[in-house]
């Protein structure tokens, strides 16, 4: 493991959705770099067992679970079985999420439900089960919501209505937990070099016209989200609780509507 990383989180145990690739990847090394004991939950085996088999590598502490995070029996059944194995649960990181393209005057409703199974109805469900497992013994639970639940964006608005649905929920949630000690943030980010936005940034266009957009001129890393996820899990945010953490190179902070 990386001497250099503090380790904030030894004997923690961490569940990670969509903890595969892109994001929850990221988190999944930076939470083991720190110490915890990683359990990744998601739809693909394999992508799943070689992301345990990086972090093993490297001396972390991780394992799989297959579970499709819109299935409420599959994720509740995932996290209780790690809760069951490893004997209780310190930090929830709900990070699978879904998204649509297209017009409003176009999106079909099957659609617009998408967006909402995952990120929305996988947190709650995510969220919930957490707080039970942690009552009494407080832990953290990081929602990873979007810049475009804040600002809204054209031909996303299924996938905007669902990340504004997630920051609202994740400040309920915060109110209600803060007596048991258990921490309720999200992290909100704007474009991350992640396989989700590959086919977007592969385009020179595309991406010379998001880079305009963020003040800091590029778009985000994975491992960039990781550390600060990894912040909000830790005790460094002991008295932190109901935020929406921009990382983003300064996206949110000012209006850009500009591009070529």
């Amino acid at each position: 493991m990386n001497n250099q990383i503090q380790q904030r989180l030894t004997g923690k145990i961490a569940f990670i959705t969509g903890g595969g690739t892109g994001i929850g990847a990221a988190t999944a090394h930076r939470l083991a770099a720190e110490g915890a004991q990683v359990v990744i939950c998601g739809r693909r085996a394999q992508v799943l067992d070689d992301t345990v088999a990086e972090i093993q590598a490297l001396g972390g502490k991780a394992t799989a679970l297959v579970a499709d995070v819109s299935d409420e029996r599959a994720l509740v059944g995932a996290m209780l079985k790690a809760a069951d194995n490893f004997g209780r649960l310190d930090i929830m990181v709900n990070n699978a999420m879904a998204f649509t393209w297209g017009s409003i005057e176009e999106m079909s409703t099957e659609d617009w439900h998408a967006n909402f199974k995952t990120s929305v109805d996988g947190t709650f469900w995510g969220t919930r089960t957490a707080m039970k497992l942690m009552k009494g013994k407080g832990g953290a639970i990081i929602n990873i919501s979007s810049i475009c639940g804040e600002l809204g964006t054209p031909w996303m608005s299924g996938y905007s209505a669902s990340k504004a649905a997630v920051n609202n929920f994740s400040r309920a949630a915060a109110a209600e937990g803060a007596a048991d000690n258990i921490r309720v943030n999200c992290v909100v980010p704007a474009v991350v070099e992640t396989p989700a936005t590959a086919g977007m940034l592969s385009d020179d266009f595309a991406r010379r016209n998001t880079e305009k957009l963020i003040p800091m001129g590029r778009v985000g890393k994975p491992d960039e989200l990781a550390a600060a996820i990894a912040f909000l899990a830790s005790d460094d945010a002991s008295y932190i609780t109901g935020v929406s953490l921009p990382v983003d190179g300064g996206r949110s902070a000012v209006l850009i509507t500009a591009l070529d």
